[in-house]
């Protein structure tokens, strides 16, 4: 899993993430259980969780590209395909057009990502 893509995050539509090497959980209620990460292609291929809103124990193929020069924004992703039935299917989804990020998913914007800073009270005595 690349390092940018670890912690805390929220997209420009204002839906918070929690992202780790073997989670991508979309706060509150959708999470996708990482089963392959591939850093050279930039996706990953997760299990629907059976509790999820829609699409329970389907399959999801994320594709992500790094931004630069947009802060605060530092990478985008695309839900390429959200309900494969099978792993091999989402895997062989064609991915989103990197070359186009304001259109490459699906006709669609990629969602783009920042990380969210903890905002803590100060410790106790």
């Amino acid at each position: 899993m690349p390092t940018m893509l670890v912690g805390d995050f929220e997209d420009d539509y204002g839906i918070r993430y929690h992202l780790s090497p073997d989670l991508w959980h979309q706060r509150p209620d959708s999470r996708y259980h990482v089963v392959q990460w591939d850093s050279v292609g930039q996706y990953l291929i997760a299990r629907n969780d059976a509790t999820n809103p829609a699409d329970g124990n389907l399959w999801t193929r994320i594709d992500w590209l790094p931004l630069e020069g947009m802060p605060p924004w530092e990478w985008a992703f695309c839900l390429t395909v959200w309900n494969a039935p099978s792993e091999d299917e989402a895997r062989e989804t064609a991915p989103a057009d990197r070359s186009s990020p304001r259109t490459g998913c699906g006709g669609f914007p990629f969602s783009r990502m920042r990380r969210m800073v903890e905002t803590g009270s100060a410790p106790g005595p």
